[in-house]
């Protein structure tokens, strides 16, 4: 008579899996019997282990395995492909909402975030919390921001992806007040020091804003698509920023400059595995110049 079934339990007996003998186990929970099986690798896979396919059910564990084997679908730009939901523009016209609404209720948040140059050194900081924050004595301020950011921040979001277009908005914010700190001086020693730039505080998106419009019109260009609406926009804006008080055209300047330089490293980085690291590097230095050109210009007037 043949051993062959040698060692084997009889049929209703353990194996050793926590299962009976001849009813299939899930690998993963090998005591619970599962007659359903992956799609994929057609192991037996439990309820828990389950999940749907385009036909019938996978495994845990092909799922994660598949996911890890897929290719990111990226734009043009590099950035992942999103979903239709700008969640980083939701995101900021919501910070500056609340922010707006804070200033209106405490007078304490204004000067906790506002940007000036006596405080940009010791308070860095400041180059970025100011761009969330508007005039608390007119709700205009914010609603000429907010609806410019409304218009053009989805469409750019889609292109860049959600953390391009965060990149982009947030160097651009620091660019502007990086502008506005090298234009600015401190009082001579006839001068009152409430007659310098060097201590008005500034708060706004709109030097941010400005570096949305920039950073459109490069995208568009490569795309070969038309931006004369945007640049009739900048144009109304910037005679506004000159003839209109209590404007500061300096963050604004700095705002576009910082937003075309970053839309540039962006949109001509060479397709392909290194676009990423190209594109980010060229953010970083971007980013680096700011902070190099700040230094400079505190250990002048030092």
């Amino acid at each position: 008579m043949s051993d062959l079934g040698s060692g084997i339990p009889a049929p209703g007996q353990p194996d050793g899996s926590g299962g009976p003998v001849g009813e299939p186990t899930c690998p993963r929970h090998p005591g619970v019997v599962s007659y359903v099986r992956c799609q994929r690798c057609g192991r037996p896979t439990c309820p828990a282990c389950q999940r749907p396919a385009a036909v019938g059910v996978q495994c845990v564990d092909c799922v994660r395995e598949a996911a890890k084997q897929s290719r990111t679908v990226t734009t043009v730009f590099g950035g992942k492909v999103t979903d239709g939901r700008p969640l980083v523009t939701w995101a900021i016209v919501a910070i500056c909402v609340v922010v707006w609404i804070g200033e209106k209720l405490n007078d304490t948040v204004f000067q906790a975030v506002a940007f000036s140059s006596a405080l940009g050194e010791v308070e860095p900081w400041r180059f970025l919390t100011s761009a969330f924050a508007h005039d608390p004595n007119t709700i205009f301020h914010i609603l000429f921001n907010m609806y410019a950011l409304w218009i053009i921040g989805p469409y750019l979001e889609s292109l860049l992806g959600h953390v391009r277009f965060a990149a982009a908005y947030l160097i651009s914010a620091v660019g502007g007040g990086v502008v506005w700190l090298l234009l600015s001086a401190p009082p001579a020693q006839d001068q009152s020091w409430t007659d310098s730039s060097w201590y008005t505080g500034v708060v706004g998106a709109s030097g941010a804003v400005f570096g949305l419009f920039a950073t459109l019109i490069v995208l568009n260009r490569r795309l070969g698509r038309d931006s004369r609406f945007i640049w009739v926009t900048v144009a109304i804006n910037a005679v506004l920023g000159f003839t209109i008080p209590n404007i500061a055209w300096q963050g604004h300047l700095g705002g576009f400059i910082t937003g075309a330089a970053c839309a540039a490293i962006i949109a001509h980085a060479a397709r392909g595995r290194s676009q990423a690291v190209q594109q980010w590097l060229g953010l970083g230095l971007v980013t680096a110049l700011l902070v190099v050109l700040a230094v400079v210009k505190y250990m002048m007037v030092a």
